[in-house]
């Protein structure tokens, strides 16, 4: 099950169908460059790429490309004898129970830092009641540096830095039971461009662990078999 949730409380509960109808948070997903390069590209702009690194006059090198080779070896792992381990269907069996929660009046600048203290890429943001309403991506955030020696601007980027982090969150974002299908929560993670979703109770709607990209992509490596291709 998914929800949403906003500065007023809960504005969405229930499939994953109902999610993708729901205009708001279809456009707070992220449209990345890579996707419309990919997109709009010719098969010879797509060749050249595969072979970018060679140097001039350097035959390409017919090795397995690194993403077959980690294909190839997900499906032998799945395909052996592996007694005692079981196909990984639900969002519990591979979420982060340990989650940062960002509270709504945190000043950017704070949150850098405790992004940087956690070494983490993202963050939920939650309400006073410990309700994700919102994500906070390291990447998107101002420079903790200034990039100029303009008096004026230096002055603009330390109040941009104090601004709270409810001005450049990702709002509204979805979020997903513990119990809810791995399978459905990559199809939005793909879908809505975002990097991970926060997993919540589905009485309170409290915060309880966050599911990421990271989290998918370690257990496809370590945890075969899991319950993403059919």
């Amino acid at each position: 099950m998914f929800t949403v949730y906003g500065l007023n409380g809960r504005v969405y509960s229930g499939a994953l169908e109902g999610l993708r109808d729901l205009e708001p948070v279809r456009a707070a997903g992220r449209l990345r460059a890579t996707s419309a390069l990919v997109a709009g590209a010719s098969p010879d702009a797509l060749a050249a790429v595969q072979t970018q690194g060679h140097h001039a006059g350097q035959q390409p090198s017919h090795e397995p490309l690194p993403h077959v080779v980690a294909a190839a070896a997900y499906v032998q792992a799945s395909k052996a004898d592996q007694p005692g381990r079981r196909l990984l269907t639900r969002v519990r069996e591979l979420m982060t129970p340990k989650v940062l929660g960002l509270p709504a009046t945190l000043s950017l600048s704070e949150a850098w830092q405790q992004l940087l203290d956690a070494h983490l890429g993202q963050a939920p943001v939650l309400d006073a009641e410990g309700r994700p309403i919102g994500l906070l991506v390291r990447a998107e955030l101002p420079q903790l540096s200034p990039a100029h020696t303009d008096l004026q601007a230096w002055s603009e980027w330390r109040e941009q830095l104090r601004q709270p982090v409810t001005t450049v969150m990702l709002a509204p974002l979805p979020a997903v039971s513990a119990d809810t299908p791995i399978r459905e929560v990559s199809q939005v993670l793909h879908e809505m461009r975002l990097p991970g979703l926060p997993v919540v109770e589905d009485e309170t709607g409290r915060a309880i662990g966050f599911i990421s990209r990271s989290d998918l992509l370690r257990a496809i490596g370590h945890e075969p078999p899991l319950d993403l291709w059919s």
